[in-house]
């Protein structure tokens, strides 16, 4: 446990941290899930919007520390490919 004053600050502002990111995480994977959703039903202009809509999101997640850029980059090269590809 935290002894002095300043350890115990940062203490409670990680666990601030951290529920934050904690939040945006999960936002940033809800967006990933339907995208996902979308190119399982095979509805190309759904797909092509959720991919749209979770761009900025995902992005977001970059600028704010959360995810590493080419991570990110992979993950929607790899998406708007597997849209593109259906039918």
């Amino acid at each position: 446990m935290a002894n002095t004053p300043q350890a115990k600050k940062r203490a409670r502002q990680n666990e601030k941290r951290f529920q934050v990111n904690k939040a945006r995480r999960s936002r940033i994977r809800t967006f990933l899930r339907r995208v996902e959703e979308a190119i399982e039903s095979g509805d190309k202009d759904a797909a092509s919007a959720a991919l749209k809509a979770a761009q900025p999101e995902l992005m977001r997640g970059v600028t704010k520390g959360i995810f590493h850029k080419n991570t990110i980059s992979r993950k929607m090269s790899r998406l708007s490919a597997r849209v593109k590809a259906i039918g």
